[in-house]
């Protein structure tokens, strides 16, 4: 049955319709009367593998109307309200201006080109317009904090919720623990010179200034870094990551999932900010993704960690969710189903752990 059918959700008024264009899985409330507000931020400048994570809040509002909106573990949830604001036509645009020349930058890197001068400049370019997109996702996140909502950010690819980070890290000043899932460590200082690149948001988010800095990182599934990435997340205590090399070998030698995600969630602080890059899944779920990395986690994973979270009464203050992508295609159905399935639960779960009486 279509989630539009109205005799699904009880609380909603049946003579109120909204465009799905302007909301998310087809519920029919306007951004007034919803808790939780998303903002999609389609952009991928820096990207350098895979490409279409701009691409991701469309397909992701495009799959979640298929969801059934009842679910096993948060019941209705949904009652709350969710919304995804409109998808900003300028930022896409500035997106893939941007994303030429910064592959522009790249090319002539690979090619050893001897035109210093000509690098520097774009890549200047492009840090700029980094910088004003954090600037611009700090700005609308601060509108949807002081309105009174919940956060969720739907991506583009990882460097965008720096600016979401920051705003909500501030409005908590008793401090929030971010929850890190991913393949990726992302805690280069830069990359290919890109000082806000997608490889870098976690070492942006833990060297921000003190009364905008997370009190804690806990990183979940990471199995692609590089040494200076390592010994980065060594010499901070404020870091704890999860590798998944060692979490994959206390399953084999027959440790419970149940304990390990117990473990990850004891190292969080009360208030937690959830950042999910979908490549932190097996990428036989969301194959399109930008930079697929062979093992990682299962969906049945992530939710039961999602789970094990809200059930030890620590509350989610914030999420997002970035690069799902579509490929070399316009299209990518499955990874759209499989993004605003995960979305879902991200949004269900932010509701339950701020509801609680």
């Amino acid at each position: 049955m279509s989630t539009t059918d109205t005799t699904r959700k009880p609380k909603f008024d049946a003579t109120t319709t909204i465009s799905s264009e302007f909301g998310i899985f087809g519920i029919p409330l306007s951004e007034q009367e919803c808790q939780l507000v998303m903002l999609p931020v389609p952009w991928e400048v820096t990207t350098s593998y895979g490409k279409g994570a701009s691409n991701g809040p469309r397909i992701i509002r495009q799959a979640s109307e298929q969801i059934d909106l009842f679910d096993f573990e948060t019941k209705t949830a949904y009652e709350a309200g969710y919304f995804m604001k409109e998808i900003s036509e300028e930022i896409n645009n500035k997106s893939k201006n941007f994303k030429e020349i910064a592959q522009k930058v790249i090319h002539m890197k690979t090619e050893q080109s001897d035109d210093q001068a000509t690098i520097d400049k774009l890549t200047a370019q492009v840090n700029q317009a980094s910088r004003e997109l954090t600037d611009w996702v700090y700005t609308e996140t601060k509108k949807i904090l002081n309105a009174g909502k919940l956060f969720g950010l739907v991506g583009g690819d990882h460097s965008t919720p720096l600016g979401a980070i920051k705003a909500i890290a501030e409005q908590h000043k008793d401090g929030i623990g971010v929850l890190h899932i991913d393949a990726h460590s992302d805690t280069r200082k830069a990359y290919q010179g890109f000082e806000q690149s997608h490889a870098s948001i976690m070492y942006n988010v833990m060297n921000l200034p003190e009364a905008s800095r997370p009190k804690k990182l806990v990183q979940v599934g990471i199995r692609d870094f590089c040494e200076e990435e390592f010994d980065f997340i060594k010499s901070r205590s404020d870091i704890k990551t999860f590798f998944d090399v060692p979490t994959k070998q206390r399953l084999l030698k027959g440790e419970s999932w149940a304990s390990i995600a117990a473990d990850i969630v004891a190292e969080l602080p009360q208030k937690v900010y959830i950042s999910f890059d979908i490549d932190g899944l097996d990428p036989r779920f969301c194959p399109s993704t930008g930079t697929p990395v062979i093992g990682g986690l299962s969906t049945d994973e992530v939710f039961f960690l999602f789970s094990t979270l809200a059930a030890s009464g620590k509350q989610i203050v914030g999420f997002d969710l970035n690069e799902v992508s579509t490929g070399e295609e316009e299209e990518s159905e499955w990874d759209g189903n499989v993004g605003a399935r995960m979305l879902y639960k991200l949004c269900n779960w932010s509701v339950v752990t701020n509801n609680k009486k």
